[in-house]
């Protein structure tokens, strides 16, 4: 088979062109109402230290903490040319152009861990006292057991946008796997990685004399390229026609991530929290797994368009960031479990009634 044409929308809902309710927010709303949903099941097993009332709370400190440092770190680690991008179009601003996508998911991490810390502060109540007070390793355990559904809906997210392209497996006109996937977004992309035949294709198909070879050529090229790249995604068989030859075979990494994000993190961690352990223990488990999947995921992956990095002793930006997690949390499953702490309980082994927090119901 010659790979399925990516013909997918990214969004949901086009109200007017570039503007409606994208897959890739919906995502992240879905991502956190599972999240929600889980923090108050574990609450009901008596295995989350964040009473149940306080949930939504939990959440929307956490959530706001983790859009903020992932689209921080994507800014600073891998385009911070936005720093400094000012136009005319709302919100006028680089960094605050979070809709055309752009986050990093070890900055959404570093969130997560802020987030936990505010949480274990507790919840200011009217007269200013504090309730829900936990320690922090108990909150990040928690965390743990309640991120991977999001990022593996923030994965989907990645693919239905046809972004985060993974390695060809085939070029235009060759026989390529069943499982690829021709992304038409390679075109705006990773133009660098077209031939000069594929170039010349698409010029003829959207009109154009010749391929184009100055800036204000290659942009009326991509003006006309998001026209029939919009046709595609409307349903028009004459716009596949045209691009289903003429577009690469490529690994779906986005869907490898997602795998290994979402269903490979996510069953460890839950198998690790079945029984008591203790804390900390879940956290290291996840940086660990996320870290060695990451590594293993990203050989398949291409890294960002705009990044004319060389990769280090053959690993990218974002394996060598997986690299330090993975030590790190070598380093922080060796001291849990050295502790001579109290074991936290785990989900499967819920608290007795006369043993539940008050302040969980």
């Amino acid at each position: 088979m010659p790979g399925w044409l990516h013909d997918l929308s990214p969004f949901l809902w086009e109200i007017r062109p570039g503007i409606g309710l994208r897959w890739y927010g919906l995502s992240y709303a879905l991502g956190f109402l599972i999240a929600w949903m889980l923090l108050r099941f574990l609450a009901d097993r008596g295995s989350s230290p964040i009473p149940k009332r306080y949930a939504g709370d939990a959440i929307v400190i956490t959530a706001i903490s983790i859009v903020v440092c992932g689209r921080l770190g994507y800014v600073l680690l891998y385009n911070p040319a936005l720093l400094s991008e000012f136009d005319g179009s709302f919100p006028y601003w680089g960094l605050l152009k979070v809709h055309q996508g752009g986050m990093a998911s070890h900055g959404g991490i570093v969130g997560a861990i802020i987030g936990a810390y505010l949480v274990s502060r507790g919840f200011k109540q009217d007269d200013g006292t504090r309730v829900g007070r936990a320690p922090l390793w108990r909150i990040l355990d928690t965390f743990c057991l309640i991120t991977p559904p999001g990022l593996a809906l923030g994965r989907i997210a990645n693919f239905i946008n046809g972004e985060l392209l993974g390695k060809i497996v085939a070029r235009a006109g060759e026989p390529a796997p069943w499982w690829a996937v021709k992304f038409p977004q390679e075109v705006i992309e990773r133009p660098q990685e077209l031939s000069r035949e594929q170039l010349e294709g698409l010029s003829r198909a959207l009109g154009l004399a010749r391929i184009p070879t100055t800036g204000e050529e290659f942009q009326v090229f991509k003006e006309l390229y998001a026209q029939l790249l919009h046709q595609l995604q409307d349903g028009s068989q004459e716009a596949r026609r045209i691009l289903e030859p003429l577009i690469n075979a490529r690994h779906p990494s986005q869907i490898y991530q997602a795998i290994g994000e979402g269903l490979v993190v996510g069953l460890v961690v839950w198998l690790v929290a079945r029984k008591p352990r203790k804390p900390a223990i879940v956290s290291a488990s996840f940086a660990i797994v996320y870290g060695v999947q990451r590594i293993v995921t990203e050989f398949w992956r291409l890294p960002d368009a705009h990044l004319a990095l060389p990769r280090m002793l053959g690993l990218s930006r974002g394996q060598w960031l997986s690299v330090l997690m993975v030590f790190a949390g070598v380093a922080l499953l060796v001291w849990a479990m050295r502790r001579d702490v109290e074991p936290a309980p785990g989900w499967a082994h819920p608290v007795g009634d006369e043993q539940a927090d008050p302040a969980s119901t």
